[in-house]
Parts: structure tokens; C-alpha cells; sequence
């Protein structure tokens, strides 16, 4: 069963419930989705606050926000408690989450002008956070949040594309939840016992640097090396399967990852404008610094976008909607086909399988690094060992040829061939027949 970003109705209905229906929720008041007022809520388990006690979340059935219970005042007064332990010295103060006052306008509301320098104690030093005018008028300490809020702004005035802010504040949110973010040994701490991997924690501590840039402070960073891993690559099978078992508009924005080998970001931005029906062809939009494309796409994949409805400018619904449609009928099909391999597949993994099988049936890293929009062929030669793992040939046949400059070993290579010694100041190149 698919999630269909127009019919909140495909939601599951176990959970589905009003305030009313939840014991730890204030008697005769409804939970209302703080972005659409809608009543129709899912519950999604509990969240721990830091002074130990735990509420009701919920995802909302039409905009899939996702958002607490509402606090009644011994819990209110319990969670300013448990904020204020996570409060900047000289620069915030404790102030109601929920309250509709608390967003911040500029850095200057939500810091105001703290003194020239203040030691927390956890090896994190302010000088003057922010070279900015007084704090306004009242001077009312703000929260975490605010001050969280007010970084994700400087980060757009940096241009910082607004779902990279989103990503910085869900990451400095999750570390504010588990330790002091003005304590750098407290961030330590929570990274050393947090289960993520290497390169997830890396991402964290370059996340928390950016914030200490914003705030004035500095650290001394712990340094985690991650382990390289091959990528994860399904057989087609398995990625039909899932592809089958989909809703019309996930199935086909999977067909059109497995068939493009777009990131997920480039396929949730396309437009209908984007896909040319006639010439069979999509146009893309890039991320991350990557090449814009025209790539061909198969009839089918024409088929399945052809009867969709088209209810905006965009082909897909949005990241939260596809990623929640996604992990349902993916953990529904593992657990119907008895294939737990198919847990392990996330949208990126048909980006891999593509570029893999790609340069499988060409040998033309070069026509892979166009296929995938690369500027640096490094990020595309990891495919060419995951291809050679995975398709271990045995009385390989190969053309030889050799370069003596550096123009014809570009030669060489633009044709697809791969590199394999030199020998007497000659270059040795091969190419699978």
C-alpha cells in the first residue's frame, strides 16, 4: 500500500486517534497538526524528553508534519526545566518552545550582544558571538531553539540552500537533545557513544563547527576515520520487486532512479515541463555541484508517468512523503517475500546499481561519469572496482594499446580504456573485448 502525497487517507489507520483517545494527553482537547489544524493524526511512538519523562508523537495524516503532543502546565514547566540545562552563558535564557513569540526575526533578536568573553566550562570559549547591534527592546534571553532558529537564517544569508539548513538544524537538534551544545565535551561525549558510523559522526562534528563559527566559539575537534565500504548493489530482481510492489506514483519514481540513476533529489525536483513524452526524454536538474543532464528513458517509464495525475509543477510529491511511502512497503515486501536483503536498499542504492551495470555493458567510465553528472572522474572510479568484484571474469579477453604522451593516454581513456602499468616509459592501457 503506497502513500500518495494527495491522499492522506492511504496513511494506515492503526494509530490514527485524537487527543481525546490518548491517556497522557489533556482530556476534551484535540491534537491538531500545528501546520494544517488537521485532527487526523498518527501516532508515532514516544520522545524522551531530557528530564526523563516521555510524550506522544505524532505524524499529521495530511501534511505528514511531524510534532509533540501538546504540554499541559506541569509539563510545560518540566520541559523549560529541562531546556534551560542546555542554555548558553551571557547570551540565552529560557523561554517556551511552543510559544508562537519564539521564532527569531534576525540574529540579533535571538542573540542579542553577549559579553566579551564568557568561559562555559566545558572547553567551549564565546567571544562576542555576534558583532551585532544591542539586544531589543525588553532583552528577554531567548531559547535553544531561537538560537538555533537564528543559525538556520545566517545559513541562508550564506546561501545555503534551504533543505542543506534543514539538515543542519535536525542534526544540532539530535545533539541538543543528548548533551550541552555550549559544553564541546559534552557534543564529544554523545558523538563517542552515539551508534552512527564513522563518516555519519564526521558529518555531525563539521555540522557543529559551522554552528561554533556562527556563535563565536571553538573547539578542539575529535577526529574519527571512517571505514570505506563497497556499496550496497541488489540484483534487478530485487529492485523490480520493490518497483511492483509500489503505489503508481512511487513505482515510477523508482523505475525512474533505476533507469536514470539520478540522486533522489534530482528526481523529486522534476517538473512535467522537464519530461519531453514525445522524443522520450527527461531533463535534469542537478545537486551537489553536479552537471545538468538529458538522459533517455524506456516507454514504460513514459507509461507510468503518463497516467499520473498531475496535480502541480512537480512529477513527485516531496522528500518526507516518498520516504515514508518508501520504508513502509519496503519493510511490508521484505517481510512478504522473506527477503531481508531488500532492507538495505535506499533510493542512492539504485543510483550505485546504475552506474555499476553501466559501465558493465559499455567499459566507458567516461560515458558513466556524464551518465551520473560527476565533474571529478575519481567519484566514479569506485564503480569500476564494484564492478569487477561483482563480475569476476575468467579467460578475460582485452585490446592492448599504449601512449607515450599524455594526449594519447586521454585518448585512450575517453574510448574507455583503463589503465594498467608503464613499461620502459611507455603507458600500458587495456579494453574488456
Amino acid at each position: 500500500m503506497s502513500i500518495d502525497v494527495s491522499k492522506p487517507d492511504d496513511l494506515p489507520n492503526r494509530g490514527l486517534a485524537e487527543a481525546r483517545d490518548t491517556p497522557n494527553a489533556p482530556r476534551g482537547l484535540s491534537v491538531k497538526c500545528p501546520d494544517c489544524n488537521s485532527k487526523r493524526v498518527w501516532r508515532n511512538g514516544f520522545r524522551k524528553l531530557p528530564s526523563g519523562e516521555k510524550v506522544q508523537t505524532y505524524i499529521c495524516a495530511k501534511c505528514y508534519r511531524k510534532f509533540t503532543e501538546p504540554l499541559n502546565g506541569s509539563r510545560r514547566n518540566l520541559n523549560r526545566q529541562a531546556t534551560s540545562s542546555h542554555n548558553f552563558s551571557g547570551s540565552m535564557g529560557v523561554k517556551d518552545l511552543n510559544s508562537s513569540n519564539s521564532y527569531p526575526t534576525s540574529e540579533d533578536e535571538a542573540l542579542g550582544k553577549a559579553g566579551s568573553r564568557v568561559d562555559t566550562g566545558g572547553g567551549l570559549v564565546l567571544e562576542k558571538p555576534l558583532q551585532k547591534s544591542e539586544r531589543p527592546a525588553g532583552g528577554t534571553e531567548k531559547s535553544v531553539e531561537n538560537l538555533l532558529l537564528s543559525f538556520g537564517l545566517w545559513l541562508r544569508k550564506q546561501g545555503r540552500r534551504e533543505k542543506t539548513v534543514e539538515y543542519y538544524l535536525s542534526i544540532l537538534r539530535k545533539i541538543a537533545g543528548n548533551s550541552n551544545l555550549a559544553d564541546s565535551e559534552s557534543v564529544k561525549e554523545f558523538l563517542m557513544k552515539v551508534d552512527l558510523q564513522e563518516k555519519s559522526k564526521n558529518t555531525y562534528i563539521a555540522v557543529y563547527s559551522t554552528f561554533l563559527k556562527f556563535v563565536g566559539g571553538r573547539w578542539e575537534k575529535p577526529n574519527y576515520k571512517p571505514v570505506e565500504k563497497m556499496p550496497f548493489i541488489p540484483t534487478e530482481e530485487e529492485l523490480d520487486a520493490l518497483i511492483a510492489g509500489a503505489g503508481k506514483r512511487m513505482a515510477a519514481l523508482l523505475q525512474f532512479l533505476k533507469e536514470t540513476g539520478a540522486r533522489i533529489g534530482e528526481a523529486l525536483k522534476l517538473k512535467w515541463t522537464d519530461v519531453d513524452f514525445e522524443r522520450r526524454v527527461v531533463s535534469i536538474t542537478p545537486e551537489k555541484g553536479s552537471r545538468p543532464r538529458i538522459l533517455p528513458i524506456s516507454e514504460k517509464l513514459i507509461n507510468m508517468l503518463s497516467i499520473l495525475p498531475r496535480r502541480g509543477e512537480r512529477v513527485f510529491p516531496t522528500y518526507k512523503v516518498a520516504a515514508v511511502s518508501f520504508r513502509l512497503k519496503r519493510k511490508i515486501l521484505a517481510e512478504k517475500l522473506s527477503n531481508p536483503r531488500l532492507l538495505k536498499i535506499t533510493f542512492h542504492t539504485f543510483r550505485h546499481w546504475k552506474a555499476t551495470m553501466e559501465y558493465h555493458k559499455t567499459k566507458d567510465i567516461i560515458h558513466v561519469k556524464e551518465l551520473l553528472g560527476h565533474k571529478d572522474i575519481e567519484n566514479t572510479m569506485i564503480y569500476v572496482n564494484v564492478e569487477k568484484a561483482l563480475f569476476q571474469y575468467k579467460n578475460d579477453e582485452f585490446y592492448a594499446k599504449t601512449a607515450s604522451t599524455v594526449e594519447e593516454a586521454l585518448k585512450l581513456i575517453e574510448a574507455g580504456f583503463e589503465y594498467v602499468c608503464d613499461m620502459n616509459g611507455i603507458k600500458l592501457f587495456r579494453k574488456r573485448k
